[in-house]
């Protein structure tokens, strides 16, 4: 499938601002969680080879979309090994992107945020991805096992070898991020700029605490499974069957978690938006993200040139007013205390109203 040169022109990517650094990313990002299919967890995913990640990738920088996101546990490294393979000769008009902290081996050293650990796992990540520099080195998770001033001062070290360039974090709680952010100002150690996080209209908890921390201490969002794992793409609906194949049918055990008379509600009321609009359920999905605050860039995922193109359509359009205040409206659940507390105090605590 070849990708239309009068979309791409009419669909200029949104480049925006990391967290406070001066280096932007584009509004959406192509996640490589469908590369590779090793293991039953990441065959769910997808079984993308190198061929075809080599033309998603070609279709993505046609359209402007340059970052690229993995991790050293996808597919037990392949999908690093397919992007780094995708993307040669193109080093120099990509971002990387990638994770580690999460279990990749037998060993007790083989997990965690160590300097051990994570200095082995950016090397190994480098050879896999055919590069010598990462753009931006997430930890998976949070490691209480060991001291944030170890984590923050391996990867300073590695900032300073020239092995990555920005650090950020993934499913870290409020007070998780708070503290790396307080470390690393008192020990001038490198900051985390971006929350990988998972956030979407069916799933808003994000909102409760981060969204306000991240507008606070400038930390953006790189947002992961932003169509709620398949469930914002409108193939699911009341009465019909979950597609065969799918990954909700593969392995429906799996999170993100939404009840189905909340989502049914969320799909009502896009549909009624996709009328008005023109635009598919999965678009309007996304471009309602691409409006909250500190979000920075979306993670897609594409198991085909097919699905690429339709999150490309997310692009170069706006949801009106009035059709966010609807979604929102739809897709609200009362938070969890203290935060449906402090919404009675908006007039000094204002950030949960978001």
């Amino acid at each position: 499938m070849k990708t239309n040169k009068n979309q791409v022109e009419e669909n200029l990517m949104d480049y925006r601002y990391l967290g406070r650094s001066g280096f932007r990313v584009p509004a959406l990002s192509l996640g490589t969680a469908t590369f590779g299919g090793k293991g039953a967890f990441f065959a769910a995913w997808g079984d993308t080879g190198e061929e075809q990640a080599t033309r998603l990738v070609d279709m993505c920088l046609d359209f402007g979309l340059n970052m690229f996101d993995s991790a050293d546990v996808y597919s037990a490294g392949l999908a690093e090994e397919i992007l780094g393979a995708a993307i040669k000769g193109k080093r120099d008009r990509v971002i990387i992107s990638t994770k580690a902290t999460f279990r990749s081996g037998d060993g007790p050293n083989d997990v965690g945020s160590s300097r051990y650990h994570l200095i082995n796992a950016c090397e190994k990540a480098l050879k896999r991805l055919r590069t010598d520099y990462i753009d931006i080195f997430q930890l998976h998770g949070f490691d209480a096992r060991t001291p944030i001033e170890e984590t923050l001062s391996a990867l300073d070290d590695l900032v300073r070898a020239g092995k990555i360039r920005y650090v950020g974090c993934s499913n870290f709680s409020g007070w998780h991020l708070m503290k790396s952010l307080a470390v690393a100002e008192r020990y001038n150690l490198p900051r985390h700029v971006a929350h990988q996080a998972y956030y979407s209209l069916a799933n808003r908890e994000y909102e409760s605490e981060l969204m306000p921390l991240g507008l606070d201490q400038g930390v953006s969002a790189i947002v992961w499974s932003p169509l709620a794992s398949g469930r914002l793409t409108g193939k699911i609906r009341p009465g019909l069957s979950v597609p065969e194949g799918s990954r909700r049918s593969l392995r429906p055990e799996d999170g993100p978690f939404v009840e189905d008379g909340h989502l049914f509600t969320i799909i009502e009321a896009i549909d009624e938006i996709a009328r008005e609009t023109g635009k598919s359920v999965t678009q309007i999905a996304l471009n309602w993200l691409l409006q909250r605050p500190t979000v920075a860039s979306l993670i897609i995922g594409a198991r085909n040139e097919t699905q690429l193109s339709e999150n490309f359509g997310a692009i170069g359009w706006a949801l009106t007013p009035d059709q966010v205040q609807r979604l929102d409206k739809a897709s609200r659940v009362i938070p969890t205390y203290p935060y449906w507390h402090q919404e009675g105090f908006a007039e000094r605590n204002p950030f949960p109203t978001l």
